[in-house]
C-alpha cells in the first residue's frame, strides 16, 4: 500500500493504469492457460474434459520417450536450426557490414528496401516459387539442367536436396530483415572513432575490423542468446509447406511431428507431454545462453 500511496502522490498512476492492459492479456493468455498442462499427466478426453480426465502420471512423456519417430524428429530439428545458426546468423552480419560500406545513400536505401521485402512474403508463396523453378517436369532449373545433357533431379522431393534448400531458402528470406538491428548499431557508432582510425591510416577494411565489428559485439550477443532456445523450434511454416513422403526422414521435425500426431491421430496428452518438455529445455538453453554470453563479453538480456 505504501508503494501504491507514493505512485499516486507522484502522479504516476494514470500512466500505470496504461500498463494494467497488457498485463491483463498476459496473465489471460499466457498463465490461465498453464492450467492445460495438467493434460500432460492425464489421458485426456472431450468427453471427460480438462478436470475429468483421469491421471495417468508419466506415462505420457514415458511413451514419445520410447518413439524413433520423436527422436528422428529430434535430431532433424537440432541439425537444421544449427545449420540456420552456421550459415544464415553470420551472413546476416556480413550482409549489414557491407550495406554499411555503401557510400552511395539512393543506392543503399535501395539495396536495404530490395533486401527487406522478400522478409514480408508469405512461407507458402515462397515454396511455391521453389516448387515451380525446381520441378522436374518443366522447372527452370531442371530445363537448364536438359540443355547441358543433365538428367533432371527432382530437388523438392529428395532427402539430400532437403537441407541445402532449407538453409538458402531460408537466407534469402530473411536475411535483409535481419540486418536492421545491425545497421541500426552501426549508425549509433560515435563517428569520431573513425576520423580517429582515418588519421592513423586505417583503411575501410581496418575499421570495419577494429570499429565496426567490436561495436556490435554487445547486440550480436544479445540476438545469440534470444535465438539459442529456438534451436527447438524450427518453424514450422516453411518445414510444412517443403515436407512430402519423400523426404519426411530428414524433413520432419518436433513441430511437424506434434502437429501430425497431435491433430492427425488426436493424441493431445502426448503433444502436451512434449510441449511441456520442449518449454523447460527452452528455458534452460535461455539462461545458460544469457550466463555464458555475460561470463565471456559480459553482455546478456539481464
Amino acid at each position: 500500500m505504501t508503494s501504491l500511496h507514493a505512485i499516486a502522490r507522484k502522479g504516476l498512476l494514470p500512466l500505470y493504469a496504461f500498463v494494467l492492459p497488457g498485463i491483463a492479456l498476459i496473465v489471460l493468455f499466457n498463465y490461465i492457460p498453464m492450467l492445460g498442462l495438467q493434460i500432460a499427466f492425464k489421458d485426456y478426453s472431450f468427453r471427460d474434459g480438462i478436470w475429468g480426465s483421469s491421471w495417468i502420471g508419466w506415462q505420457n512423456f514415458e511413451e514419445f520417450a520410447a518413439s524413433t519417430d520423436f527422436w528422428r524428429a529430434t535430431g532433424n530439428t537440432f541439425l537444421l536450426t544449427l545449420l540456420r545458426l552456421l550459415f544464415v546468423f553470420p551472413t546476416t552480419i556480413l550482409v549489414a557490414l557491407l550495406i554499411n560500406e555503401v557510400r552511395a545513400m539512393r543506392f543503399k536505401r535501395f539495396v536495404q528496401s530490395f533486401s527487406y521485402l522478400p522478409h514480408f512474403i508469405s512461407w507458402i508463396v515462397v515454396i511455391g516459387f521453389l516448387d515451380a523453378f525446381l520441378s522436374i517436369d518443366g522447372g527452370g532449373a531442371n530445363s537448364l539442367l536438359r540443355a547441358f545433357g543433365v538428367e533432371p533431379i527432382a530437388f523438392m522431393g529428395s532427402e539430400g536436396w532437403f537441407r541445402p534448400i532449407f538453409v538458402l531458402s531460408s537466407m534469402w528470406k530473411e536475411i535483409g530483415w535481419g540486418t536492421i538491428l545491425y545497421l541500426a548499431a552501426i549508425a549509433g557508432i560515435n563517428p569520431v572513432l573513425y576520423e580517429a582510425a582515418v588519421m592513423d591510416g586505417a583503411g575501410r577494411f581496418a575499421q570495419m575490423r577494429y570499429i565496426t565489428l567490436p561495436s556490435l559485439v554487445p547486440i550480436i550477443s544479445i540476438v545469440l542468446i534470444l535465438t539459442v532456445p529456438s534451436l527447438l523450434s524450427v518453424g514450422i511454416d516453411q518445414i510444412y509447406a517443403m515436407i512430402n513422403p519423400a523426404n519426411i526422414g530428414v524433413a520432419e521435425v518436433i513441430d511437424t511431428y506434434v502437429l501430425r500426431i497431435g491433430i492427425g491421430q488426436a493424441q493431445y496428452s502426448q503433444t502436451t507431454a512434449i510441449g511441456l518438455v520442449m518449454s523447460v529445455i527452452s528455458t534452460i538453453l535461455l539462461l545458460l545462453s544469457n550466463a555464458i554470453s555475460k561470463r565471456i563479453g559480459g553482455e546478456g538480456i539481464w
